[in-house]
């Protein structure tokens, strides 16, 4: 079982453009509840052959500002976990709670204001609207919610990832790196408390691949953002500070990584 969670809001934090942020002494990763708490979680789909059970009961607490790896087979739940997690798959029994609320008993239109607001995804696929530059795409969540400094703070993530002279281009015009670097900017420039990435490089060759990981924990450090990462590679599940384990739906491994300490990021 998971120890007792107390969720408490995380504080925002400063654009991705300033210094290194620091939390306030009274939410240290030390004294803060945690970010995010999965009690019993159950996933259920229907298939034409009847009921497929994904997740069979997590338990699962994570603290403010700490690196998960997440790992097991293909097929073991974790990206259906990810989808629980932000809200886009509603759990079919149990409780997930994050950013201060049971997202588990918001409506359609309140989850989508809480991914709006503590939530942001890196694919795989990068899922980036060919139809729309890198600067669009970014500021679009931003624009949705309201922000009408979206395409100034757009402009600052995509300079801060390395693709400020790429901000009009279309994504059949980018690289798959740089796609990906666009989809990072989209996922920290609304400023999120909760970061999930699903093997966010499958689609990159190892070079690129590294230089994105490298850009991702980096930007994990300055900003403190609570980050779950799914990876079939254990050497970079290795470089977050905690690993958790999944197979056939259930948390089957759960521990700390030996001298990796909170914001510490090893370099490939």
């Amino acid at each position: 079982m998971a120890k007792d969670c107390v969720v408490a809001p995380a504080p925002k934090l400063h654009p991705l453009a300033m210094p290194t942020a620091r939390l306030p002494s009274s939410l240290s990763p030390l004294h803060a509840a945690p970010a995010l708490a999965l009690r019993e979680v159950h996933l259920s789909l229907q298939s034409t052959s009847g009921s497929v059970h994904i997740l069979r009961g997590i338990d699962l607490c994570v603290e403010l500002g700490e690196t998960i790896g997440v790992v097991g087979p293909s097929g073991s739940g974790k990206t259906s976990l990810l989808m629980v997690i932000a809200g886009l798959e509603q759990a079919t029994r149990g409780t997930v709670s994050a950013a201060g609320m049971d997202i588990t008993r918001l409506s359609e239109d309140r989850l989508a204001h809480f991914r709006r607001e503590h939530v942001g995804i890196v694919f795989q696929n990068f899922h980036l609207i060919p139809t729309m530059t890198a600067i669009e795409n970014v500021a679009l969540p931003m624009e949705l919610a309201g922000d009408r400094d979206a395409f100034s703070r757009a402009e600052a993530a995509l300079i801060a990832v390395g693709v400020g002279h790429r901000l009009h281009h279309f994504p059949s015009q980018l690289s798959g790196g740089e796609q990906q670097r666009v989809a990072l900017a989209r996922a920290f420039a609304p400023e999120p408390t909760l970061l999930l990435a699903d093997e966010p490089t499958g689609n990159l060759d190892g070079e690129t691949g590294d230089e994105v990981i490298n850009l991702l924990f980096d930007l994990h450090r300055r900003r403190r953002t609570t980050l779950l990462l799914i990876t079939h590679d254990p050497a970079l599940a290795d470089r977050c500070e905690r690993i958790v384990e999944l197979k056939d739906g259930l948390i089957v491994g759960d521990r700390k990584v030996p001298g990796r300490r909170p914001g510490a990021q090893a370099v490939l």
